[in-house]
């Protein structure tokens, strides 16, 4: 079993390797004590597509925030279909109603991280504490708090190892694979959304310009919290 003080020589003989050795390696590793966390974006989907060529029943979460566009919802039936793979729904503990009934309608719009808190990381630090290894699409390029990203890593947030096996990949990289496997992906990729949340928080961007910028427009806010280092 691998200790947190080996992470380092994991990473380093990983280094260069395409993402399924390492992919093979963390299953062999920790299944089925270890999960890939998906949104149904575009890095998600490959990694589900890796997966299911390495093992027969590889373990898939998803964060159900109720706020999810119409189009998410569709792309993961697409990959129920797909995919011999089990998708755990996580839901938060209160309903959208619910919510709503404690803090006040649209919530998102006026305490956005207090929003994700309840209905992302809560739910998120709920399934982990079951687990002793995540899987992520976390690249480096997708924003400067992901820059620093390592392809294996101790998650000091949730306590256990996270495995970021595209840290390094470019979104042209990305796109080849979903291409070049005919992987089934969210249509709202193809309508000028690269970054997709929650419907009320996500809006396409122009081509150009940052691929999270359609996120939280109109507040400072860049992360959701799943991925952000504890202060």
């Amino acid at each position: 079993m691998v200790q947190r003080e080996e992470l380092a020589r994991v990473r380093a003989h990983f280094e260069g390797q395409p993402a399924e050795p390492l992919l093979n390696w963390a299953l062999g590793e920790f299944h089925p004590e270890i999960a890939l966390a998906c949104s149904f974006g575009a890095e998600d989907v490959a990694l589900i597509d890796m997966l299911c060529r390495i093992h027969p029943r590889p373990r898939v979460f998803y964060l159900d925030t109720q706020f999810h566009f119409r189009e998410t919802y569709e792309a993961r039936d697409r990959i129920q279909q797909r995919y011999s793979v089990e998708l755990l729904q996580c839901l938060p503990e209160l309903s959208v109603e619910e919510q709503a009934a404690r803090y006040g309608p649209g919530l998102y719009a006026r305490e956005p991280d207090l929003c994700c808190q309840l209905r992302k990381v809560l739910p998120l630090q709920k399934m982990l504490s079951r687990l002793r290894a995540w899987i992520t699409g976390v690249r480096r390029e997708q924003a400067p708090a992901r820059a620093e990203a390592q392809l294996v890593e101790w998650d000091e947030r949730f306590g256990l190892v996270k495995i970021n096996p595209l840290v390094k990949w470019t979104a042209k990289e990305v796109w080849e694979y979903l291409r070049g496997h005919g992987v089934p992906y969210n249509a709202l990729h193809d309508r000028n959304y690269p970054s997709i949340g929650c419907e009320p928080c996500t809006r396409p961007v122009k081509p150009g310009d940052d691929p999270r910028g359609g996120r939280w427009a109109g507040f400072e806010k860049v992360e959701c919290g799943l991925h952000t280092k504890p202060a």
